[in-house]
């Protein structure tokens, strides 16, 4: 380093000192109370008795649940993340048909005295966030800081150009002819005249799935519907990755492109039993048959999270980024396999440098994030940068629980008399078939609830297990949930035989 650069780093460091002691004022302070279910919370601040010192944000958070008409306090804290708290005092909120009511404000203490009327409406929610004198105060110190950094690199950046000047890059660091080593290496095209359509077996909002014959076999041929040629283009790029052929992913044989460039065909292995949501509201399973499903599930999952090398070729590490029942199909061997990867997000690392490729935008230019029900607690109330692909990975891991709670739940080995109950999709009991956003965060984020264990669960042979691997699946801190592969060891440690 010369002497120019080591000049920046210490005016760097000077007017981040003098600007940092001007611009940050005093860090909120909240009262704090929270039950043992609730602990997230503590992670907010530092907690002092009653007392809790605010990290990240500005605004006091409080819950109160309604009993005999009047509001008992349920949790008082620092809020996890900024949200948009503009009112001074603690005024209430009506949530989740009125059982609870919330607050968000911003000055010291504020949540300890929460302002209530029991004739007050539910309010619409609001997901904007809170912009106010700190941001502004952060964002002239991030300017300088970045300022200064760009000067640095500056500097560097004349020294290499001088060293490129007397060493000229060769063709084989910077050949830019060359396929990054996780392109699509296969491509499948089929003449949509060769196949033959018989029935619909599917609707979707993008395509149509149809049961038909190509070549003389049975296949799904997936018709993407006029406007939606993003998704059809994104889902082939998926399948024809390579090294994507494995027993958990759906057999993936071609693709064809319809007339007028309005969408295109996908063609697929027929999967007997269908999806995996209309498979078990149609049959209760043994122990046996459980547990090939759910092995079967979590295996195709690690694989398609895996970033492989073989042979000079690689495959990325894809994050599904809708993981449903409806996702899922089920062969006549009672394996499951995976499909529909219009919203997955595909994982790239070329020549040292990673980007990620997502397809989550319709033709409306609106987020798609998935099923509703099946996105994790950070998703639904916008908590993370959806940008990081290992948050896409731990969202994924949560819907995975919540779909092995689905098939355990219609395991007649694990209820008494054999006799499982009707197939429920995550959420329906509590929240009813058409789960709204609202209800969804308050239920599974604010209240922290999953879907309900049976007790008698813990009596069984393999039922603390099975119960603690829903619960690490499902963790409200995505970072302590599992990772595909050990979901498949856990799974491979459990008996293929069951007695009750």
């Amino acid at each position: 380093m010369n002497l120019q650069q080591w000049w920046l780093i210490w005016a760097l460091a000077c007017i981040f000192i003098c600007v940092s002691d001007q611009s940050f004022p005093h860090k909120r302070r909240c009262a704090f109370q929270v039950p043992p279910e609730k602990l997230r919370y503590r992670t907010s601040g530092n907690v002092t008795g009653s007392v809790q010192l605010c990290d990240n944000t500005q605004c006091c958070v409080g819950y109160y649940q309604i009993i005999d008409d009047r509001p008992v306090v349920d949790a008082l804290a620092c809020d996890i993340v900024e949200k948009y708290c503009p009112d001074a005092t603690c005024n209430a909120q009506m949530r989740f048909g009125g059982h609870l009511i919330a607050c968000v404000c911003n000055t010291d203490f504020c949540n300890s005295n929460i302002n209530w009327n029991p004739e007050f409406e539910e309010p619409q929610p609001t997901y904007s966030y809170f912009v106010d004198d700190i941001m502004k105060a952060t964002a002239i110190t991030v300017a300088l800081l970045v300022l200064c950094f760009l000067l640095i690199i500056a500097a560097k950046w004349r020294c290499l150009l001088k060293k490129k000047k007397v060493n000229p890059p060769s063709h084989d660091d910077y050949g830019v002819s060359r396929l990054c080593s996780c392109q699509t290496t296969k491509t499948s095209e089929i003449d949509i005249a060769d196949i033959d359509r018989q029935q619909i077996v599917g609707h979707g909002y993008f395509a149509n799935v149809w049961k038909g014959k190509y070549k003389g076999s049975i296949v799904a041929v997936k018709d993407f519907n006029d406007g939606w040629k993003h998704t059809f283009t994104a889902e082939k790029e998926v399948y024809e990755l390579p090294l994507m052929n494995h027993a958990g992913i759906v057999h993936y044989l071609g693709s064809g492109s319809k007339p007028g460039g309005g969408g295109g065909l996908i063609v697929l292995q027929f999967a007997e039993c269908g999806t995996l949501h209309s498979y078990l509201c149609k049959h209760t399973t043994n122990w046996m048959l459980t547990l090939k499903l759910c092995q079967s599930l979590s295996q195709g999952l690690s694989y398609l999270h895996s970033d492989l090398h073989e042979h000079d070729l690689h495959k990325p590490s894809v994050a599904h980024g809708d993981f449903s029942s409806s996702n899922v199909l089920v062969r006549a061997d009672g394996t499951c396999v995976l499909c529909d990867f219009g919203c997955s997000t595909i994982l790239r690392c070329c020549s040292g440098h990673r980007s990620w490729r997502s397809h989550t935008t319709n033709m409306e230019g609106h987020l798609r994030l998935g099923t509703l029900r099946y996105m994790p607690p950070e998703i639904l109330e916008g908590s993370v940068n959806l940008s990081s692909s290992r948050c896409l990975m731990q969202g994924d891991i949560y819907a995975l629980g919540l779909l092995l709670w689905e098939i355990l739940m219609r395991c007649s080995d694990l209820f008494d008399g054999g006799v499982a109950p009707q197939h429920l999709l995550p959420y329906e009991s509590e929240l009813g078939a058409h789960a709204t956003r609202d209800s969804l965060i308050q239920y599974v984020c604010h209240l922290e609830e999953r879907p309900s264990i049976p007790k008698h669960w813990e009596l069984l042979p393999q039922g603390s297990v099975l119960q603690e691997l829903l619960t690490d699946c499902w963790d409200c801190d995505a970072d302590a949930r599992l990772t595909a592969p050990s979901v498949v060891n856990r799974l491979g440690s459990l008996q293929p035989c069951y007695s009750s």
